[in-house]
C-alpha cells in the first residue's frame, strides 16, 4: 500500500519523526510558535490520511464534512476539547489523545503552582526586581503554609491521583470529587471522598483538574467561590472554561478568597491587560502543564505510534472515542 499522509499542524523536530519515515509521507506547517491558519489547515488536510493536532486547532463537524478521506486525528495532548468527538464518531474518524506520558509532570507543575501562590513566589520575585526589598520585618511577605493543611481535589484522574501522592509528602490531608469513586485511591494514598461542597468548606486548597464539558462550564463561580474558606487558595491546572475569570477576579479583590494560581484560561493566549494579572494574589502561568523536553517528545512519540497502530498494527493505542 502506499504509504499513508499525515499532516502536522505545528513544527516538531523532525528527529522524532525520522523513525516513522519509511511508513508515513509527513507534510508539516513550517513554525513552531505559531499555529497553523485555517485556510492552510484546510487545505493541507484534504491531501492527508491523517493529522497530529494541538489545541489550538479547532476540529469541528464542517471541518471533518470536507475531509472525508481522513481516518486518524491525534491530537498532543490529553484534552480533546478542540475537536467535535461526536461529529469525528459520525464521520467514523478515530481521535486519539496522550494520556500518562504527562501525568507525573503535570502534576509537578500543578503542586509548584501551589506552593508559588501559596508562599507568594512570585511576589517576592517581583517586589526584588523592582527595588522593593528595602528592609525585613516579622510578617513581610507572609504566605500560608503547605504542610498538614487540607487539599481538596476536584478530579481524581490520574493527574489528581499524582497532585494527591506530592501532597501527602507534605503531610497534607487528602479530600476529593470525582464522578465516580475511586476506592483503591482511597486506600492507597490515602484519601477521603467527599460531596463538592463539603470540600469546597473543609479545603485550605481548592485544586481544579476537571475536563472542559458543558457540565462544567463556569463550575467555579460567583457562589462557589462564597462557599471557600477566606483562606483559602484556588488553583487551576485543567481547562480555562470552567472557571468564571470575571468572577475569581472579584472574589480576590474582595478577599472571598486568599489566592489563585492558574496555568490555563478561558481564551488563549491571554495578554499583559488581562484581568486577573493586575492582582498581586494571584499567578498566572502561560499553559505549561506538561512544558518539559522529556515529556513533550514522549507526546509526540505516542502520537506517532498511535498513528502506526493504527495504519499497521491492531489499533490506536489511546482512543478517546
Amino acid at each position: 500500500m502506499n504509504k499513508p499522509v499525515i499532516y502536522i499542524s505545528r513544527k516538531l523536530p523532525k528527529s522524532l519523526l525520522e523513525p516513522y519515515s519509511d511508513r508515513f509521507t509527513f507534510h508539516m506547517w513550517d513554525q513552531e510558535d505559531k499555529p497553523v491558519d485555517k485556510e492552510e489547515l484546510l487545505k493541507e488536510s484534504k491531501k492527508a490520511d491523517g493529522l497530529i493536532t494541538m489545541l489550538t486547532e479547532k476540529i469541528d463537524d464542517r471541518f471533518l464534512r470536507e475531509n472525508p478521506q481522513l481516518k486518524i486525528i491525534a491530537n498532543l495532548a490529553v484534552g480533546f476539547d478542540n475537536i467535535d468527538i461526536m461529529a469525528a464518531k459520525k464521520h467514523h474518524i478515530i481521535v486519539t489523545n496522550t494520556p500518562d506520558v504527562l501525568t507525573e509532570t503535570t502534576a509537578d507543575l500543578t503542586f509548584a503552582l501551589l506552593m508559588a501562590t501559596a508562599r507568594r513566589m512570585v511576589e517576592a520575585n517581583d517586589l526584588i526586581k523592582q527595588d522593593g526589598w528595602e528592609v525585613w520585618s516579622p510578617f513581610f511577605l507572609a504566605g500560608s503554609d503547605v504542610h498538614h493543611k487540607t487539599i481538596g481535589i476536584v478530579g481524581m484522574g490520574r493527574i489528581g491521583e499524582a497532585v494527591a501522592r506530592r501532597a501527602r509528602g507534605f503531610d497534607m490531608r487528602v479530600l476529593y470529587h470525582n464522578r465516580s469513586r475511586k476506592p483503591q485511591a482511597e486506600k492507597d494514598l490515602p484519601a477521603t471522598y467527599v460531596n463538592f461542597d463539603e470540600l469546597l468548606t473543609q479545603s485550605d486548597f481548592v485544586v481544579s483538574l476537571i475536563p472542559a464539558t458543558e457540565q462544567t462550564k463556569g463550575l467555579f463561580n460567583h457562589d462557589i467561590f462564597l462557599k471557600m474558606k477566606t483562606e483559602a487558595i484556588f488553583i487551576n491546572a485543567s481547562r480555562g472554561a470552567v472557571v468564571n475569570e470575571l468572577d475569581l477576579a472579584s472574589a480576590l479583590e474582595n478577599g472571598v478568597i486568599k489566592g489563585a494560581g492558574l496555568d490555563v484560561f478561558s481564551r488563549e493566549p491571554i495578554g499583559s491587560d488581562h484581568t486577573l494579572l493586575a492582582l498581586k494574589n494571584a499567578v498566572c502561568l502561560p499553559h505549561i502543564g506538561s512544558a518539559t523536553v522529556q515529556t513533550r517528545k514522549d507526546m509526540v512519540r505516542l502520537c506517532l505510534d498511535n498513528l502506526d497502530s493504527y495504519f499497521y498494527g491492531d489499533g490506536p493505542k489511546t482512543p478517546v472515542q
